[in-house]
């Protein structure tokens, strides 16, 4: 069977987040992605001008259509940004498909992309049925009400409060974090964290990071892969993906990350 992979998120205009960073990752990692657009942002690599959600009953009519049809063996979920599309979504899930949660707060920019008012819902509702929650440091922070992790300890001990709050497992993204090394925490509730590190790479093309990584991990579980062995695989395209971004020229300010850069044809 070919394995599938639905991403239900926002769209991004200038191509370097949401949506399209998920279908770019799907596509380069072997795995055919289908899409459910939940919000279209006008956006660019340096600001976000203006976001329109997708009414609520498209969103379910979207997520139907997909589920229908197509033998989905992995989800992927970024933008959600109100309650009632985080509860529309949550009410489609019914725990046979393992899902991956990234909860997009904020973008790269700055600007607010998940309303206050939708927090409570995504906790009570759409954690507990979740395999995967990939919060990155601040993001992590917000849903605990805490002050962001400032080393591993804190990133394993606010990893294992999230997972108290219902999801399956929890990936502490260490990206936002300060130092010559990036680390990143996967916490199980029944297995030994996984500890990943990596040298920090200096560049400004980090749009779409948290995205990449989500959608590789769901790509991964979509082709069967045990969650530790699709994260593994996942941080590693990550790299090689941040690795190559100066490779590319987009925009003037926080660019893509290059979600080909294994490709030959991207080669010269």
């Amino acid at each position: 069977m070919t394995p599938i992979a639905l991403t239900i998120a926002g769209s991004d205009s200038g191509g370097g987040a949401g949506i399209q960073a998920d279908l770019k990752a799907f596509s380069a990692l072997g795995v055919y992605g289908a899409s459910v657009i939940t919000a279209i942002t006008a956006q660019n690599t340096r600001e976000v001008r203006a976001v329109e959600e997708v009414s609520t009953p498209m969103i379910g009519a979207q997520i139907d259509a997909v589920l229908d049809d197509l033998p989905v063996t992995a989800i992927k979920i970024g933008m959600l940004s109100s309650a009632a599309i985080v509860r529309e979504v949550a009410t489609r899930l019914d725990g046979r498909i393992p899902v991956v949660l990234d909860p997009v707060m904020i973008a790269k920019s700055g600007d607010t992309l998940l309303r206050d008012d939708a927090i409570e819902a995504l906790i009570s509702e759409l954690l507990p049925r979740i395999a995967l929650l990939t919060p990155n440091l601040p993001e992590a922070a917000r849903l605990l009400e805490c002050e962001p992790a400032r080393n591993v300890e804190e990133m394993r001990s606010q990893g294992a409060a999230l997972l108290r709050l219902g999801a399956g497992a929890v990936l502490m993204k260490g990206g936002h974090g300060s130092g010559p090394v990036c680390t990143d925490v996967l916490i199980m509730a029944d297995a030994a964290p996984v500890v990943l590190s990596a040298p920090r790479i200096e560049t400004r093309n980090t749009h779409g990071t948290g995205c990449t990584l989500s959608a590789a991990i769901a790509a991964g579980l979509a082709r069967k892969m045990p969650l530790a062995a699709a994260f593994r695989a996942a941080h590693d395209y990550l790299q090689g993906a941040i690795r190559a971004s100066e490779q590319l020229h987009i925009g003037s300010g926080q660019g893509p990350v290059h979600h080909f850069h294994a490709s030959p044809a991207w080669s010269t």
